[in-house]
């Protein structure tokens, strides 16, 4: 597995895939051809299928139309066979002669990949292990725990680039809680962050830690909806799930900035596991990968900072993403909004119960996290493409019709 910092991504919404991908994918195009007479970019399946309402062609032409003028290519039909997030970069000299012509994959949380020899980029694996089980096992063996694998394998310096996170979510809730209005888009959708807040603390304390997780979750959710700078956990669409849970426990709860720390990184190896054995991608999994993901990792999160044993904080994780097998991702419109936002709010609730029934066990359970993400590798695979970020299916289809 590589780094975490390549799942913790700073940068701005509204997708992942679809905004932060292809603008890393345009950049590095852009820098082999700085004397380009012409772009041409082809977007493929769902790239193509959602691109308008996820500012995929923005960010592509704000990267390369400085240099020379860029034609833009839909084909939302067409689906290249190692992943459905594909686009072809094409460059051209004065004459109009075809200098390059550049495939690659858009594989979530804002990697890339060029072939399907990987779905990973470049960089060189950290981690000797790849899954929990391996991994659960070596913390039984040596009585460690997950942050302490995760500071073995990325190093001292790691604390530095989760502080550099940690700040960055916190920034994002706090810019949050105090946008009101409308978001971008045709839905005409508005901000709930700011009401949400403010009628928690009229609440009696069991609702008001509800309102409070929910309304943290929609800051977050609301920020990327609009653009905003926030950090992929494990994508821009579910980037509000880890950031609630860790800040609410972190002002009503009094842990430490470490102990934050350490549980990032847990969340991290979680959410890493889930990357390299299947997929964090809603065009290739759907929600399941994205929403269900960032839920086991808030619930290991959790379960850490609450004092969970190695095997708890395995169930709590395995529990997370169980429970949200075979979430489609059928974004309405196109945009990271309906059912987006929400579903950051209710995984995020629904972390801190995976926490709290975890606790109350030992740890040993039937099925195992390993399992369950290899389960829902293959349900994203049975998944028709309609139910995987086409906006053609489900809740975009049913809207399409009112």
């Amino acid at each position: 597995m590589r780094s975490i910092k390549e799942l913790y991504r700073i940068g701005t919404g509204p997708s992942s895939s679809h905004t932060m991908g292809p603008r890393k994918a345009a950049e590095t195009f852009l820098s082999r051809h700085m004397d380009a007479s012409k772009f041409k970019v082809t977007l493929y399946g769902s790239l193509a299928a959602t691109g308008k309402g996820h500012m995929t062609d923005v960010a592509i032409i704000d990267t390369l139309s400085p240099t020379a003028p860029v034609e833009i290519v839909w084909q939302p039909k067409v689906f290249l066979p190692f992943h459905p997030n594909a686009m072809t970069f094409a460059a051209f000299d004065e004459k109009n002669k075809l200098v390059e012509n550049w495939t690659v994959y858009s594989v979530g949380g804002g990697a890339l990949a060029e072939s399907t020899e990987t779905k990973n980029e470049a960089s060189k694996p950290v981690y000797s292990m790849n899954n929990m089980t391996e991994i659960l096992d070596w913390c039984e063996k040596t009585g460690k725990t997950y942050w302490e694998y995760v500071q073995e394998c990325e190093g001292d310096d790691i604390w530095d680039y989760l502080n550099e996170v940690w700040e960055t979510m916190k920034e994002s809730i706090h810019r949050g809680l105090e946008q009101e209005g409308v978001l971008p888009g045709p839905l005409n959708l508005r901000r709930k962050a700011s009401a949400y807040y403010i009628k928690a603390t009229g609440y009696t304390q069991t609702l008001q830690t509800r309102g409070l997780v929910f309304a943290y979750a929609l800051a977050v959710s609301e920020e990327n909806a609009s653009g905003g700078k926030i950090v992929t956990a494990p994508t821009c669409g579910s980037c509000g799930v880890v950031p609630s849970v860790l800040y609410h426990l972190y002002t009503s709860r009094n842990f430490s900035n470490t102990r934050i720390l350490r549980a990032l990184a847990t969340a991290g190896l979680v959410g890493n596991i889930v990357k390299h054995n299947a997929s964090i991608s809603g065009a290739e999994v759907g929600c399941q990968g994205e929403v269900g993901v960032a839920c086991a990792m808030a619930s290991a999160a959790s379960n850490q900072l609450f004092g969970g044993s190695p095997a708890q904080i395995e169930y709590a994780a395995e529990m997370g993403l169980e429970h949200h097998l075979g979430m489609t991702c059928d974004p309405v419109c196109g945009l990271v909004q309906i059912p987006c936002i929400e579903r950051n709010a209710y995984a995020a609730a629904r972390a801190l119960d995976a926490n709290i029934y975890a606790s109350f066990t030992d740890g040993i359970h039937r099925v195992s996290f390993d399992k369950v993400v290899e389960v829902m590798k293959q349900t994203g695979h049975d998944l028709p493409s309609l139910y995987k970020e086409t906006s053609e299916g489900g809740l975009a289809k049913d809207y399409k019709q009112m």
